[in-house]
């Protein structure tokens, strides 16, 4: 006589798939337990490398820091040959070798816009160009630098349009940078000289409607006079 089914309460299903699935996936560890430990492997071997390449630029950051701040009484005195060079026999690592050790640490970046100050103040305009061209840190103050940097070399090669463009791109990365208003008189007084009087006058009035109180201001209207 055959036997009555019992029937299967929802829980005993449940506990039924539950017990399925568990041997399903125990299955599946065992058939595919070498790739599962070697994409394990290669994940806690990048993580490692990302933590170290993380701590390295810190402490290389820290050391370019360190390094740069050394030759900031250098550079303030004016002995820009000495800054860009360094002193022998002594702990003053000039900026070229700190920009050639730490460059791409935010630090580093910073030296490249002081190497190329010192480039620019010995009246050696390609090499400082090079130098501001190449700037790719993150601090508005010195994103500005490079670019009015770009603007002066410019300058000095007669490329007055390229010129008035960089210095008013540097004057518009950001409103809280002190040479904001520097930037802007440059940029209109080459747009005067390559003949684009509107652009000059347009700039010249942001500097009297934003800029009223700054030094620069003050030289404005002789050169608006000059837009007319």
């Amino acid at each position: 006589m055959l036997k009555k089914k019992k029937k299967l309460t929802k829980r005993a299903i449940k506990e039924d798939k539950l017990v399925t699935s568990f041997n399903n996936t125990l299955t599946f560890i065992d058939e595919y337990k070498s790739k599962i430990i070697l994409f394990g492997s290669v994940t806690l071997v990048a993580a490692f490398l990302a933590i170290f390449f993380i701590n390295r630029n810190i402490q290389q950051n820290q050391q370019a820091g360190l390094e740069l701040s050394r030759m900031f009484k250098v550079y303030d005195n004016g002995s820009y040959l000495v800054a860009i060079n360094g002193k022998p026999g002594t702990n003053l690592v000039g900026l070229k070798k700190i920009v050639e050790d730490y460059g791409g640490t935010e630090k580093g970046e910073t030296a490249k816009i002081y190497l190329a100050n010192s480039y620019s103040l010995l009246g050696k305009y390609e090499e400082a160009y090079k130098y501001f061209k190449d700037y790719d840190g993150n601090i508005d103050m010195y994103k500005a630098a490079s670019l009015a940097g770009q603007g002066n070399y410019y300058a000095s090669k007669k490329d007055y349009a390229k010129a008035a463009e960089y210095f008013e791109k540097a004057a518009h990365v950001s409103k809280l940078i002190a040479l904001d208003p520097e930037y802007l008189l440059k940029a209109g007084i080459n747009y005067l000289l390559v003949g684009n009087k509107t652009k000059a006058k347009e700039v010249f009035n942001n500097i009297k409607t934003d800029y009223k109180t700054s030094l620069v201001s003050n030289q404005v209207d002789k050169y608006l006079a000059q837009a007319e």
